[in-house]
C-alpha cells in the first residue's frame, strides 16, 4: 500500500517547506539531506491576512478570487494515498513550465497497475481562503505503466520521454497564474505538478517569477533508493543516500517531481501568490525559463518579484534582470541564496529546447559556452561582472539551523520599509531568519554607483559543516542610478510569514507581531515599487 496518512497541505502550500527544510543540513558543502516530507497534523487552510495597498487593485484579479474555491488540492484525507516513487502508483510531469492562452500543455503520466485516473487543474490564489480554484478536470483516462529510465552514466540525467497522456489547451478566459495539475487514480492515490499560465503581451504592474530551474535542481525523483539523483546527491549501492560524488551534473525537466509532486520550498511561492491575490494587486506570472528564453521581458514591468528560493540562474536570466534594473524596473527577492549557481540550458535527447539543465559546480565543466563554466556566479565573475552581489546588493553567506530560526534585528527603522510597523532600531522579530541567510560582503563585487541601505542586521549561527560560527544576516534595499532598485529579504522566512495556517511555517514563526511587521513592510515595498514615476 502507499503512504496512507492524514497529511495536510501536501498539495501546494504547506509541506513544500517542510520537505525543503531537511535538505539543508549539509547544503553548502555540496551535500543535502534527502527531502522526505515529515507527517503533519491537519491544519487550517492558510489564510492571507488583510492588506491595505495604495496601488490600484486589479478588478480582474479581485473578480477571479471571488469565484468559488476548492480545498481538494490541499487536504489529503484518509481515503487518499500520496504516491511514493519506489512503488510509482501514479507519476506525471508537464511538457513545459509555462504556456500562454491558446497554447498547449501536454501531461505525461505513468500508472503502475493500469488503473484509470483523472487530471484536475487548479489555479492558486485566495478564493475566500480556500487557496485555489478548480479550473477543469480531464475525462476518465486509462492508466499505462511507463518505464523509469536509468540515469545517464556520464551526466546522471534522468529523462523520461514518456508519451503524451492528456493535453490541455489553455482557454482564452484563463488568467495568468500559478497552476497545479493533480493526478489522481480511481482508488485515491495522487501526485501533482505545477506550471504557469503567462500573459506576456500585457504589462501588469507586478510580475511574479516562479523558480522552476531551482525546483528541478532539488528534485530527487525517483526516490527509489537506486536511480534518483539531483544536483546535490545520488544513491550508493545498497540504497544509502550518498554525497556530491554521486550527484547529477545535469537534470531533466522531463520527469515527475518526487512524491506528492510539490517542489522544495513551493510554499514560499504559494504564500506570496495567495497574499498578493487576496490584496488584488495587478499581477501576471512567469517561469524562470521565460526570463531565460526571452518569452517574458522583465523590463516591461514596474516591479518583478521573486518570492521563492531562486538559486539557479542562467546567464540570459542574469542579463535580463540586470537590463530591467537598468531600465528602471524594481526587483524584489523575498528569499535568500538567490542567483548563486550559474546553469546552462540544453535541449533534451529528443531535441526539445531548454529541457535539460547543466550545473557541474566544482567538477570541471566539459562543454562551457561563451557564458562560462557552470559554477557559482561569484567564482566565474572574473571580469567583475555577473557576480550576484553586483545585482542583488547582498549575497548568500550561511545556513541557519533548521530547528532554530533566529530573530530578524531591525536596522534603520526610520526607513519607509518599516513605516507603520511600530518597530525601532534593534527590535528583534522572532523566527524570521531561517534556513538560509544573505549579507553584504565588503570584499565581493559591489553594485556600480548604487546606494545600499541595510534594513536588518541579525546575528545568527552558521551551521554549515566546518563553519559553525556566529555571523550576521542582512535585509537590504539597493537603489541604482537608473532609478531601478533591488530588495532582498535575505531569509527564507519572509514570504511564509505572509499567511497563517501552514502548520510548519506557524511553528517556525510563532510571534504574531513579527508576522504583522513583515506584512506591513511588504505592503510598503509594493507601494513604493509600484508608484508611477512622474
Amino acid at each position: 500500500m502507499g503512504n496512507r496518512s492524514r497529511r495536510a497541505v501536501l498539495g501546494l502550500l504547506g509541506l513544500g517547506g517542510a520537505a525543503g527544510a531537511t535538505a539543508y543540513a549539509l547544503r553548502d558543502s555540496g551535500m543535502a539531506a534527502e527531502a522526505d516530507t515529515p507527517p503533519a497534523t491537519p491544519a487550517a487552510d492558510p489564510t492571507p491576512q488583510p492588506v491595505e495597498p495604495t496601488a490600484t487593485p486589479s478588478a480582474s484579479i479581485l473578480a477571479e478570487n471571488r469565484l468559488p474555491g476548492s480545498t481538494d488540492w490541499v487536504q489529503y484525507r484518509d481515503t487518499v494515498m500520496v504516491t511514493d516513487d519506489k512503488r510509482g502508483q501514479i507519476m506525471g510531469y508537464a511538457s513545459t513550465t509555462s504556456a500562454g492562452r491558446g497554447e498547449t500543455v501536454d501531461f505525461h503520466v505513468s500508472v503502475r497497475d493500469g488503473r484509470a485516473y483523472r487530471i484536475a487543474v487548479y489555479r492558486i490564489g485566495d478564493y475566500g481562503g480556500t487557496g485555489a480554484r478548480l479550473m477543469t478536470t480531464s475525462d476518465r483516462l486509462r492508466g499505462i505503466r511507463r518505464t523509469v529510465p536509468e540515469a545517464d552514466p556520464l551526466t546522471g540525467a534522468i529523462e523520461c520521454a514518456w508519451p503524451v497522456s492528456w493535453s490541455l489547451r489553455i482557454p482564452e478566459g484563463w488568467l495568468s497564474g500559478l497552476y497545479q495539475a493533480v493526478f489522481t487514480t480511481e482508488d485515491g492515490c495522487r501526485t501533482s505538478t505545477p506550471f504557469v499560465v503567462r500573459e506576456p503581451a500585457r504589462a501588469s504592474d507586478l510580475l511574479i517569477v516562479i523558480p522552476f530551474a531551482t525546483y528541478q535542481a532539488y528534485n530527487m525523483w525517483p526516490k527509489d533508493k537506486r536511480i534518483g539523483k539531483n544536483l546535490y546527491r545520488g544513491y550508493a549501492p545498497g540504497g544509502k543516500l550518498g554525497g556530491p560524488e554521486l550527484r547529477a551534473h545535469k537534470v531533466s525537466f522531463d520527469r515527475p517531481y518526487s512524491g506528492s509532486g510539490v517542489p522544495s520550498w513551493f510554499n514560499m511561492d504559494t504564500s506570496f501568490t495567495r497574499w498578493a491575490e487576496a490584496a488584488g494587486y495587478d499581477v501576471t506570472y512567469a517561469s524562470s525559463l521565460d526570463l531565460h528564453d526571452g518569452t517574458v521581458d522583465p523590463a516591461k514591468y514596474r516591479a518583478v518579484f521573486f518570492p521563492g528560493h531562486d538559486e539557479y540562474w542562467s546567464r540570459p536570466m542574469f542579463d535580463a534582470a540586470t537590463k530591467a534594473v537598468g531600465a528602471g524596473t524594481n526587483l524584489a527577492f523575498l528569499g535568500a541564496n538567490n542567483v548563486y549557481f550559474h546553469v546552462r540550458m540544453e535541449p533534451s535527447r529528443t531535441g526539445v529546447k531548454d529541457r535539460l539543465m547543466a550545473c557541474y559546480k566544482s567538477t570541471p565543466d566539459p562543454t562551457p559556452d561563451a557564458a562560462g563554466r557552470t559554477s557559482r556566479f561569484r567564482e566565474i565573475a572574473l571580469d567583475g561582472r555577473h557576480a550576484e552581489q553586483q545585482l542583488l546588493g547582498i549575497q548568500f553567506n550561511g545556513i541557519v539551523p533548521t530547528d532554530k530560526p533566529f530573530p530578524l534585528v531591525v536596522k534603520n527603522a526610520q526607513h519607509w520599509l518599516w513605516a507603520g510597523t511600530g518597530v525601532r532600531d534593534g527590535d528583534k522579530l522572532p523566527g524570521l531568519v531561517g534556513i538560509e541567510a544573505d549579507a553584504h560582503d565588503p570584499k565581493a563585487v559591489q553594485p556600480l554607483g548604487a546606494r545600499r541601505t541595510l534594513l536588518a542586521e541579525s546575528p545568527y549561527k552558521d551551521s554549515r559543516p566546518g563553519v559553525r560560527h556566529r555571523t550576521v544576516q542582512h535585509t537590504a534595499f539597493t537603489e541604482f542610478p537608473s532609478g531601478g532598485s533591488v530588495f532582498v529579504a535575505g531569509t527564507f522566512h519572509w514570504p511564509i510569514a505572509l499567511v497563517d495556517g501552514d502548520s510548519w511555517a506557524d511553528e517556525q514563526i510563532k510571534n504574531k507581531d513579527a508576522r504583522k511587521a513583515v506584512r506591513k513592510a511588504t505592503v510598503n515595498l509594493l507601494d513604493r515599487m509600484l508608484r508611477k514615476q512622474a
